[in-house]
Order: structure tokens, then sequence, then C-alpha cells
């Protein structure tokens, strides 16, 4: 009984002295984290039209701001925006779930009128089209790329790439700007 225990030991001994190395896949890392780099920061021009007065689309700026995420959303999204949002050139069968469409939640890290539970992180966007944009310190079209792609200013900024990435399109761009420039 004894020598069966000390020999059911050894063998387990050297179970775990096998070396497993070749049997382990190593992969190159560095092809994978090529995948998830950023594109170079990118110039937008806006584009003509792009900062309107239509309540529509201020509408469309108003939510996708205060909202992060169709599903979790309060209240109905606006007329021209909603919950689900199908991928572009992506086909859906009958039955198969359409993703919730994230939005901006760009109140998690602005203060902005009417906003709740408002960040301090990024600038105070409170009465901008007094502070900025009527007194000639910033236009729309900085408004515009700050949104888009904000790191043409400054390459360590934390506000999230939405055009380049494509997080965003130029409408919701162009809708977020507006309401941001719109008299509250």
């Amino acid at each position: 009984m004894k020598k069966t225990v000390m020999m059911s030991l050894l063998v387990g001994a050297s179970l775990f002295a096998t070396d497993y190395s070749k049997v382990i896949t190593h992969p190159d890392a560095s092809k994978m984290i090529e995948k998830d780099l950023l594109a170079p920061p990118k110039v937008y021009t806006m584009p003509a039209g792009c900062v309107t007065t239509d309540p529509d689309a201020i509408a469309r700026g108003e939510y996708i701001f205060h909202n992060l995420n169709g599903k979790k959303a309060k209240k109905a999204p606006p007329k021209g925006l909603a919950r689900k949002q199908m991928k572009p050139g992506k086909t859906y069968l009958p039955g198969q779930k359409v993703p919730f469409k994230q939005y901006g939640n760009c109140v998690a890290c602005h203060n902005i009128e009417g906003a709740k539970g408002a960040g301090n992180i990024g600038p105070d966007l409170t009465d901008y089209k007094e502070n900025f944009v009527d007194s000639g310190a910033r236009d729309n079209q900085f408004v515009f790329q700050k949104i888009a792609d904000a790191r043409i200013d400054n390459p360590d900024t934390h506000m999230t790439i939405n055009l380049t990435t494509k997080l965003f399109t130029p409408r919701e761009i162009c809708d977020i700007t507006s309401y941001i420039v719109s008299p509250k």
C-alpha cells in the first residue's frame, strides 16, 4: 500500500514537471495592438448647413448629449433617432436582435443648461453661445471639430474621438453642435 501511494505521488509530480510550452500558443501581440490603435488625429471640415436652428436637429443633439445608451434612456428618442440602430451594410435576419445605439452621454463630463448629474471633467458649456460664439472667441467649426476629433489641438485629451472612430456620424455631430450653440 505504501509503495502504491508513493508511486502515485511520483507519477503525479512528474505530470506537474512536464514542459507544456510547446502546446501553448504565443500569438504576436504587436499585431493585436495595431488593430486597437486609433487612427491619427484628423481635421474635419464642418458640412455646409451643419449648424441649424431646426428644433428637430436641436432635440436630437440634446438627446445625444444627455443619454449614453438607447436601452437605458429615460424617454423616447426624438424624431430622426432610434434606440436601436442597424449597422450600415449589415443585414438582420427575422428574429435577430438589432443592437442598441450608444449615444454621447456628454453630460458625464460637461455641464450645460438643464443638465442632471453633470460632470466637471470637461469644460462647462453653460451659455456657450453667449460666452464663446457670440463673443467671437469660438466658432461653430471649432465646436464641430472638438466633437469630431479633439486631438487636433490637444493630443492628450480624454474626450472620446467620435468621427474618426465612427462612434458618431457627421449628422449626429452636427445635431450636437447645433444643440451646444443654440440659445437655451
